[in-house]
């Protein structure tokens, strides 16, 4: 297991406006990021690496849905872990969408109320399928939001009341999601 410092990751940052139901990152304005080929580790170590930091707790190993969703009760965090995959954020609909395509190695932090989906798995079939570490701060529970507008006075509230990471959920105490 290897870990690039902060300093030599390529870091991309991307504010997402709202876009019909999904919130995107207006409401805290905290913006989605990548961390580029920031690791080489398995999905057990990383989730253990994970554990000691302690910013994040891994919940899960699998890909990621295939249509548009998002969390409101927590912010997310992917390590992808194996494969290549190129993801939607933003509502693929939305003009100002963003559709970044993601390997192994490559850390995500994905703001609560950011609309997510798989769009594609690339790569051949000697390759390993696109997997991804899940992970969630400490007590958080995340929900399941696709953007109806019944949902937008509750979700808007829970976003509004979370607080930020207080660590980089990959390098402690400092990190690329403490600068933004």
């Amino acid at each position: 297991m290897t870990f690039k410092p902060p300093t030599d990751v390529q870091v991309t940052c991307r504010q997402i406006p709202r876009w019909q139901g999904l919130p995107n990152t207006s409401i805290q304005f905290k913006p989605l990021i990548i961390y580029h080929k920031a690791f080489d580790a398995t999905a057990s170590d990383l989730a253990a690496h994970f554990e000691d930091i302690g910013e994040v707790t891994s919940q899960w190993v699998y890909s990621m849905y295939r249509q548009t969703h998002f969390h409101s009760t927590t912010h997310e965090v992917l390590g992808v872990v194996s494969g290549r995959a190129r993801l939607c954020f933003g509502g693929e609909d939305n003009p100002e969408r963003f559709e970044p395509t993601v390997e192994r190695g490559d850390l995500i932090i994905v703001p609560a109320g950011v609309g997510h989906r798989l769009l594609d798995e690339l790569g051949t079939d000697e390759e390993e399928p696109f997997k991804m570490v899940g992970a969630y701060p400490p007590q958080r529970q995340w929900d399941m939001c696709y953007g109806d507008p019944s949902e937008t006075d509750k979700v808007s509230k829970n976003i509004r009341q979370l607080d930020w990471f207080h660590g980089d959920p990959l390098y402690g105490k400092d990190g690329p999601v403490l600068h933004v």
